[in-house]
């Protein structure tokens, strides 16, 4: 889905960009029709059913990848994470176990040595061994039982992270669908609560004819003029060619990227590229300053 940006939406959020460089002129009419996109569009939705607490960004922001974009209400699932980090570290289990150890073990080797000189029963001696093993037991329940309060913890924070929204990737807030006070829930059916766009680099769309078919290549260099007043060529990659062409009209897709690190390219723009080799005498890109 192409982005519309009306008047001039970002123009708040970005510092503002040199104009490209005045590339060569491309002749009317040269050149090939195509359609600036961003790079991607998601909807981010909450994984889990929850009131939603907080949104942290608005229309037309800049967000960063993993930036915290929206928080639903988590206040037992902190709890719970906090009980169970608690459980993980607790340290006095294992250290009553040492110490039954420590005096079960020289308890056992009193009784064993008396037992040795006849000066204590067998079931003395054997009282005292089981005794020293119980203790070994315990020592190794109360390992077993941190490790599990480990995982736990792992488990409650990884549920808690669950009711955290971040951004997937750097872009640009396009729209607000949600606000705060609303139940959200899971499911392609439901209302998200942000929709996100990446606009570096751009995605450029052109229509080639079937003649062109097998010429244009991955990787090959591309030049992009949109169609906004006073702005010139700008250089872009080829990334990939369909390999189906659409029977009705005779045409494929070739899908380019243009770098547009300072966001001054709006999406949903159309456009004209050439190629060299494709559309007559070549229109070198000009890179940006």
């Amino acid at each position: 889905m192409a982005i519309s940006w009306g008047t001039n939406a970002l123009a708040a959020t970005v510092p503002a960009a040199p104009k490209a460089v005045a590339a060569a002129a491309t002749p009317a009419g040269a050149g090939f029709d195509c359609l600036i996109e961003p790079a991607q569009m998601v909807e981010l939705s909450s994984p889990v059913t929850g009131l939603l607490e907080r949104v942290t960004v608005r229309r037309g922001d800049k967000v960063a990848r993993g930036q915290l974009l929206a928080a639903l209400e988590s206040t037992a699932e902190q709890a719970s994470a906090e009980l169970a980090r608690y459980k993980s570290e607790q340290v006095g289990p294992s250290r009553l176990a040492e110490a039954k150890i420590e005096f079960s073990g020289r308890k056992f080797n009193r009784r064993r040595d008396m037992a040795a000189d006849k000066l204590l029963s067998a079931q003395d001696r054997d009282d005292a061994e089981a005794e020293y093993k119980q203790a070994q037991a315990e020592l190794q329940v109360a390992r077993e039982n941190r490790e599990a309060a480990r995982l736990e913890y792992r488990q409650q924070s990884g549920l808690l992270n669950l009711r955290s929204i971040r951004s997937p990737f750097d872009g640009v807030v396009v729209d607000q669908l949600a606000y705060p006070g609303e139940v959200v829930e899971p499911g392609a059916g439901k209302r998200a609560i942000l929709k996100l766009a990446q606009l570096d680099p751009l995605r450029i769309r052109v229509i080639l004819p079937m003649s062109a078919f097998g010429k244009p290549a991955v990787g090959m260099a591309a030049s992009v003029v949109p169609e906004l007043q006073g702005r010139g060529s700008y250089a872009a990659k080829v990334r990939m060619v369909d390999r189906i062409i659409d029977a009705a009209s005779g045409t494929f897709v070739v899908f380019l990227d243009m770098p547009n690190p300072r966001l001054d390219i709006p999406s949903g723009v159309k456009c004209r590229a050439s190629f060299a080799g494709l559309d007559g005498p070549g229109n070198p890109a000009r890179s940006r300053p």
